[in-house]
């Protein structure tokens, strides 16, 4: 990485210490350290308040770190939208395996639980289809690429765009016999 020592070499320039720069971009004495020696990397507010201090374009203060920097977001989304995920499988569990008991043993109170957590089930869905969207994966392969670093070539990706619309009649479908079941076991038990 170029950045801890382009940092280092600016701050030099100006004659300023660690504590006077972590001051002017509102961080710690400890985070400017630890950017100088390659240890953590500045997040976009900060190289813009770094790159206004010592007058320089971004450009010029990232230089080489480009790819290292689109890395870095590539696998904080990769990290986010697999918790994303996996929070949204929980969830989607718990709505299908809790409407009966909850209803049995709580009556109305139960089916208020219910209908309290598949709203938030509904939510986080958006949200992971929201990142889907933004990352342009949708199909089961794409997610699987995204989330172990790779993309597909242009051949591949082709052919993932044309499954969608039908992955999408398959998906609604699956969610109406999802819907029915869970309806006719609620219409069982209220008899």
């Amino acid at each position: 990485m170029e950045l801890g020592q382009q940092i280092k070499k600016y701050r030099n320039e100006l004659s300023l210490s660690q504590d006077a720069l972590a001051e002017k971009v509102y961080v710690s004495r400890q985070t400017i350290s630890n950017w100088e020696n390659d240890k953590s990397y500045p997040d976009v507010n900060s190289l813009v308040l770094l790159s206004e201090v010592f007058n320089t374009s971004i450009d010029n203060l990232i230089k080489g770190d480009v790819d290292i920097m689109k890395q870095q977001v590539r696998s904080e989304d990769k990290k986010e939208f697999e918790k994303l995920s996996q929070v949204f499988a929980i969830m989607f569990l718990a709505v299908m395996i809790t409407p009966i008991p909850l209803a049995h043993f709580l009556n109305y109170f139960g089916i208020a639980i219910w209908v309290i957590l598949m709203a938030a089930t509904f939510y986080v869905a958006i949200m992971v289809e929201k990142k889907k969207k933004q990352f342009d994966i949708q199909t089961y392969r794409e997610i699987i690429a995204f989330t172990e670093g790779e993309g597909l070539d242009e051949i591949a990706k082709a052919r993932e765009e044309g499954k969608r619309p039908y992955q999408k009649l398959l998906l609604a479908f699956g969610a109406g016999i999802v819907t029915l079941v869970i309806a006719i076991a609620f219409g069982m038990l209220f008899k």
